[in-house]
């Protein structure tokens, strides 16, 4: 069995440290509580938690199961630094609970990696999916998952996928009609590549693309996956300024050439959904430089786009969004505020009132 004795002195002894210095873990007690201005469409902002043992996250997944709304991110000093954990808050309609640490990269005594990028999925009642990778960096990580059988309450051992997948890289993944998930993946070892990987058995087996791009010419990473009738599409971030594009005929199996939309992109991440009524909304940095302001997108036919909301417009980072829709047809995102905090907008998209993108 895993020894964990190191995680568990570093965090009862982190905030003893950080009190005789005059230094707080991360407390953010009176955040600015309306930062994103009032819309037609905006029903509630929030943020997930104020005060946390660490002073820095990023790379948000939300979803929803039947007890409610479940958050996830990753959280530690910063960015890379080993002490990088998966935290996870629920919401019952209640409120959101504190973070608590449901995965680390610990392998032993002297041996620890960060953990990056968590992936929530409900697949069925009573069944919640958690991906993420762990490693030195993203072109050496490799993917995990863990399961919870009780609505993100606790977690089963973690399971390394096979080598040649990471599972889905930042965004959800889609279910099939044949129960199949689709996971929307890329890798960064040779150049920035996507390929689709999926498996018809929640991850006991596994099956990919070869890349879909060349990672040079067009290097791009962090795909969502949409529908358009019997056709998909993914949106993905890309070192070209540029939102890039593919589409499938074939449920996912095979695709099409890669090619950059009209949409900017400032190499940052992005998260798109298909609603309800058979509309795409996307999230993303609507600039070619920065990672502000942070925009929603609506689109019929996922070429046409307009904009639809602006969720920030300070100074700062206002990144890596997440977008789900709810069983009540309302929209939920979560995002990284400014490295600090993992901000909740919720939207009714029947509301939203759309204009052209200059």
């Amino acid at each position: 069995m895993r020894e964990l004795r190191p995680v568990n002195v570093f965090r009862n002894v982190l905030p003893l440290f950080l009190v005789c210095f005059g230094m707080t873990a991360s407390t953010h007690a009176n955040p600015p509580e309306n930062t994103t201005a009032d819309q037609p469409g905006l029903v509630k902002q929030e943020f997930v938690y104020t005060d946390a043992s660490f002073p820095s996250c990023h790379a948000s997944t939300i979803v929803e199961t039947p007890k409610g709304l479940v958050c996830a991110f990753f959280g530690g000093t910063h960015e890379k630094n080993p002490d990088v954990e998966i935290w996870v808050c629920r919401n019952e309609g209640d409120g959101w609970t504190a973070p608590v640490s449901v995965a680390d990269g610990v392998e032993s005594d002297s041996k620890r990696y960060p953990c990056w990028n968590p992936v929530l999925f409900q697949t069925k009642p009573g069944t919640l999916l958690l991906f993420y990778k762990v490693g030195p960096n993203p072109s050496e990580w490799w993917g995990m998952l863990k399961v919870s059988h009780d609505n993100g309450k606790t977690w089963g051992a973690a399971k390394r996928l096979p080598d040649g997948f990471v599972g889905p890289v930042k965004n959800k993944p889609f279910l099939l009609a044949d129960g199949t998930l689709l996971c929307p993946a890329s890798t960064e070892h040779n150049g920035w590549q996507l390929q689709m990987e999926w498996t018809p058995d929640l991850g006991k087996t596994w099956h990919r693309t070869g890349p879909l791009n060349d990672g040079h010419k067009i290097g791009a990473i962090q795909p969502s996956v949409l529908k358009y009738g019997d056709k998909l599409q993914i949106l993905c971030r890309s070192r070209q300024g540029k939102i890039v594009e593919a589409w499938s005929d074939d449920n996912g199996r095979s695709w099409g050439e890669v090619t950059m939309t009209s949409l900017p992109n400032p190499n940052s991440g992005t998260d798109a959904v298909t609603l309800k009524d058979g509309r795409a909304l996307l999230v993303y940095n609507p600039t070619k430089k920065g990672r502000s302001p942070l925009h929603v997108a609506v689109s019929e036919d996922g070429k046409h786009w307009s904009t639809a909301l602006v969720l920030e417009d300070q100074k700062g980072e206002y990144s890596y969004p997440a977008v789900i829709q709810t069983d009540d047809g309302k929209v939920h995102i979560t995002y990284t505020w400014k490295r600090d905090l993992v901000k909740h907008v919720v939207l009714d998209p029947s509301q939203l009132k759309l204009k052209a993108i200059d």
